[in-house]
């Protein structure tokens, strides 16, 4: 019987309960943002059709299942379904707010907190009716097209150019230099690394203004290490959104230990690098996030 609830908990510290999840992926050798999730879509509640955002992503699609639909436990016992004996849940981060006390309303902002709930994956669960799982119609094949469309809607999208065999974003020209299409072993290699580009270009000072692209240090730095993960985990993050595979980002295990290293050194560091990964992608696709407390920490819930 699953002990989880779905209802929100307030936890000592729950940067060290998202860390210790990632870190245990990375040390196995395995990359938490490498699933394909292809034939759906990002990992998304299965009931409100909302896809997970942010540092969500990267711990559910860790998990490893073929789907990516998920439920809190009341909507499990909702739809008449239970999980699996055995079965626990993963947990998603969001934000809450806790008002100031009467007497120091005037002297203090209220004070934001991060709380978890668990939800499960539809495959960890029994007796969910099956009119309720959408079935993905394979014959269906657009990938190309909507990776395109990503790239010719980006606002103030910088010059895209297709000279030698390097691929790289110049912050100082704003320009992305690719090789041409016909260079890569296939056409989601292309545009997995193009995304990954494309984030880049969003710390520019007319874009995010992010200091990890404006003022580069050192190849090896933690500065330059958190712009990498930054753009390897919102080219991701676009992958997911376009359907593409995740199995071409080979470079991912190159940074595997300095990854580690910061993880291990500061609790916070995937959490805010996701988000500011998630903050990038929405700039791409030209997305307002209404509700900011959402988006400034990987925003949780999908309900």
């Amino acid at each position: 019987m699953a002990t989880q609830t779905d209802k929100p908990t307030v936890k000592t510290d729950v940067f060290t309960i998202v860390n210790n999840r990632i870190i245990e992926q990375l040390e196995k050798g395995s990359i938490p943002w490498r699933q394909p999730w292809r034939e759906l879509g990002p990992p998304r509640n299965l009931i409100t059709g909302r896809p997970y955002r942010g540092i969500n992503v990267l711990l559910l699609a860790s998990l490893g299942y073929t789907s990516n639909l998920f439920l809190t436990l009341k909507q499990i016992n909702e739809l008449g379904g239970k999980v699996k004996k055995g079965e626990h849940g993963c947990p998603i981060v969001f934000w809450s707010q806790k008002a100031a006390k009467p007497e120091e309303e005037e002297k203090q902002d209220p004070k934001r907190i991060l709380r978890y709930y668990s939800v499960f994956n539809v495959e960890q669960c029994i007796g969910i009716p099956e009119e309720r799982i959408p079935v993905y119609d394979k014959s269906l094949n657009e990938q190309i097209k909507s990776c395109e469309d990503v790239v010719a809607n980006m606002p103030l999208k910088p010059k895209i150019q297709h000279k030698g065999d390097e691929a790289f974003y110049h912050p100082e020209k704003d320009y992305i230099n690719m090789p041409k299409l016909v260079a890569f072993d296939d056409s989601e290699a292309y545009y997995s690394t193009l995304y990954h580009e494309m984030v880049h270009s969003t710390g520019h000072k007319k874009r995010l203004n992010r200091e990890g692209v404006m003022n580069f240090d050192t190849y090896g730095s933690d500065k330059y290490s958190e712009e990498e993960l930054i753009a390897q985990v919102g080219a991701c993050f676009l992958a997911f959104h376009t359907g593409c595979s995740m199995n071409h980002f080979a470079n991912d295990v190159a940074y595997i230990d300095g990854w580690l290293k910061r993880l291990k050194a500061d609790k916070r560091f995937l959490l805010f690098a996701a988000s500011k990964a998630q903050r990038a992608v929405d700039y791409i696709l030209n997305q307002t996030i209404m509700d900011t407390t959402e988006s400034e920490a990987g925003e949780a819930a999908a309900i």
